[in-house]
């Protein structure tokens, strides 16, 4: 059985899920937290970061970016990067927006503040919880701009930019920090994700001494 080591709110370890869920791959979750620092996990991955991949076969993959990357050219059939070199290169663009430009401005700014810097014997700095909150309505109006002339946010298919940006907001969204009524575009996309069964899964968890908002399961919200 492959191995998925990941973080519950990682929102880089749910993107894989997800991807291994729409690509119907059987996978077993390993939760490993890096603040532990497991020098067993370190010899998968010498940067001590999640999300990796385990294949059946022993071959380990690191790094949601690589993992992608991997799991579209070995299993192919269902196809999340695009049709042709065009599609591909918009679809990777949306996900190094995403997974790097969001998440400076954003997800850094409130998760890692909120949720994880407690883990790692820090306190939360609330200058940059404000940046990320406000940083936030920007991304939202941009998702809301693709949501509207793309239907999902890489073209007329689910892609792996979905996936990304749903891991994000989904994220996020467990803290209650996601002002969906701003964008009705980026709320209607965003329930569109939540319908989805490879999100509905990861919507269903529940991180110890912490509950989400009472709408987070909800499609309709």
């Amino acid at each position: 059985m492959r191995q998925l080591y990941h973080t519950h709110l990682s929102p880089f370890c749910r993107k894989i899920r997800m991807l291994l869920k729409e690509k119907g791959l059987d996978f077993e979750l390993v939760c490993e937290n890096p603040w532990d620092r497991n020098l067993d996990f370190f010899a998968l991955n010498p940067a001590g970061e999640v999300p990796v991949l385990v294949e059946p076969n022993g071959t380990v993959i690191s790094g949601s970016y690589a993992i992608g990357e991997y799991l579209e050219d070995i299993y192919p059939i269902t196809n999340l990067i695009g049709r042709n070199s065009s599609e591909r290169a918009e679809v990777r663009r949306l996900i190094d927006w995403f997974d790097h430009k969001f998440d400076y401005e954003v997800t850094q700014n409130v998760l890692f503040e909120k949720a994880f810097k407690q883990y790692m014997g820090g306190e939360p700095n609330s200058a940059s919880i404000r940046n990320g909150k406000q940083n936030l309505l920007y991304h939202l109006d941009y998702i809301g701009y693709l949501a509207q002339s793309r239907y999902f946010l890489g073209g007329d298919q689910l892609t792996l930019a979905d996936l990304a940006a749903a891991g994000h907001l989904s994220a996020l969204d467990y803290l209650g920090d996601v002002p969906w009524d701003y964008n009705p575009s980026a709320r209607n996309w965003y329930a569109l994700m939540k319908s989805r069964p490879s999100l509905r899964c990861i919507l269903s968890e529940r991180v110890r001494g912490a509950r989400p908002p009472a709408y987070y399961e909800n499609p309709d919200f």
